[in-house]
């Protein structure tokens, strides 16, 4: 304040003395215009948020979402279930009289943060606070992503991924359960990887209009699965996220995938493929044999077609493999043949600015799962039929009908065909 004085009186001393035919108005206006012009060099920059310094907090962003669901409507069989996709769904109870609890259900509760927190390096972290043990005691905290990018090149067409993340390995697994139309993803490609993901180390490359078309294909509402590159390779634990290593046996991944654009359409085939070994740690049940358990194959081949709903849209998929499934006649986990897939058809409606997309999905799987009870055997056969609609950005509400045939054997249950229908309902908030 004293500086500002002494600059004050010295201005009008100079004025005084060498402009005296100035008279007393301008010269107090010069000397409030050079106050001013000092207090706005020394002020921030109040309008456009900027203070000279960049804060840590600057990188990161904050997003999330989280599903609600009931199954319990028009429910023919309560033996109908499948452990993989959804809890609240049926029970494997080997009463014969027992009733599932296809209450509200918390699906998932996903927080992400994730940022540029480099020029050269991409965090991403992601907890789901609606994880669901075995215990029956539901909404657990728990990782489902962390990793980082690591980017070699200005256009980061070129990265390597260190940590927990996604496999890349099949479309629907890939694609978020947030952008993913059915409720579930099918048992023939998602039995590949629990919760699609584990710790590993992966290379991605895609030219940087390629990584925009596939930003642009789950920006704009066309259900893309993200950006894992045009091509990917790597190495990962191949015991499922969350678990400690079998068996220090890398499995090893490859993928490629490109999305043409024809015309007004735009369609995305893929190719990926996987090798590695199984190490069973507590799902095989006393009594249960299986031969060299820590180093059971797993390999897959898998093969995918996506024409993007512009506004009618084809996904599909097939894989087939081998893997380790339970035997019913001799009590034993055997390594046996795999194969399935399914087709899904759906039409994006936009009616001002809400989105309605109705959708039909067929699945087959034959084979086993192995990170489930006695690496339980499976023959699949599901219809479902559904809409999922998008009155506004920040929530979805999604309706299914399920057809279901399912056969799912363990040693607990060695003979079980299961068949009946349902009606299941989901809530989604993005924010």
């Amino acid at each position: 304040m004293i500086k500002r004085k002494l600059v004050a009186a010295l201005l009008l001393i100079n004025f005084a003395v060498s402009a005296q035919d100035l008279n007393k108005q301008d010269v107090k206006n010069e000397v409030i215009r050079i106050l001013d012009s000092i207090n706005k060099a020394k002020l921030p920059d109040t309008k456009s948020g900027v203070s000279g310094e960049e804060h840590w907090y600057d990188r990161i962003s904050l997003r999330g979402y989280a599903q609600i669901r009931y199954n319990g409507l028009f429910s023919t069989n309560d033996k109908v279930s499948c452990e993989q996709c959804d809890k609240s769904w049926g029970t494997t109870s080997t009463d014969p009289d027992a009733k599932s609890n296809n209450g509200l259900f918390i699906r998932r509760a996903r927080l992400v943060f994730s940022g540029q927190v480099h020029p050269n390096v991409f965090f991403y972290f992601q907890p789901d606070f609606a994880s669901s043990p075995s215990t029956g005691i539901q909404n657990f905290v728990q990782i489902r992503d962390l990793y980082f990018d690591l980017s070699f090149d200005k256009k980061k067409e070129y990265r390597v991924r260190v940590g927990q993340s996604k496999i890349p390995y099949g479309f629907e697994n890939m694609q978020s359960s947030s952008q993913r139309l059915a409720l579930d993803r099918n048992d023939a490609m998602n039995s590949a990887i629990l919760n699609e993901r584990d710790l590993g180390l992966f290379f991605y490359w895609a030219p940087a209009q390629i990584r925009e078309r596939f930003a642009m294909l789950v920006k704009d509402g066309y259900k893309g699965s993200g950006d894992f590159g045009v091509f990917a390779f790597g190495v990962y634990n191949g015991q499922i996220a969350n678990k400690l290593d079998g068996n220090r046996d890398l499995n090893v991944v490859a993928r490629l995938t490109y999305p043409f654009v024809i015309g007004s359409q735009i369609i995305e085939p893929g190719i990926q493929a996987y090798t590695g070994k199984w190490a069973f740690t507590g799902e095989i049940s006393p009594g249960v044999k299986v031969d060299d358990p820590q180093y059971v194959k797993d390999q897959r081949v898998g093969a995918t077609f996506v024409l993007y709903p512009r506004p009618f849209g084809i996904q599909t998929e097939y894989n087939v493999g081998r893997g380790p499934r339970y035997n019913t006649v001799t009590n034993t986990v055997d390594e046996t043949d795999l194969n399935g897939g399914y087709v899904l058809l759906n039409y994006k409606l936009d009616v001002k600015k809400q989105h309605i997309y109705p959708f039909a999905k067929f699945q087959y799987y034959d084979g086993g799962k192995k990170y489930e009870k006695d690496a339980r055997s499976y023959v699949v056969r599901d219809y479902e039929i559904g809409i999922e609609w998008q009155p506004i950005k920040a929530f979805e509400l999604t309706a299914e009908y399920v057809i279901a045939d399912r056969t799912f054997e363990d040693s607990a249950l060695p003979i079980n065909r299961q068949q009946g229908n349902l009606l299941r309902l989901q809530a989604q908030f993005n924010f």
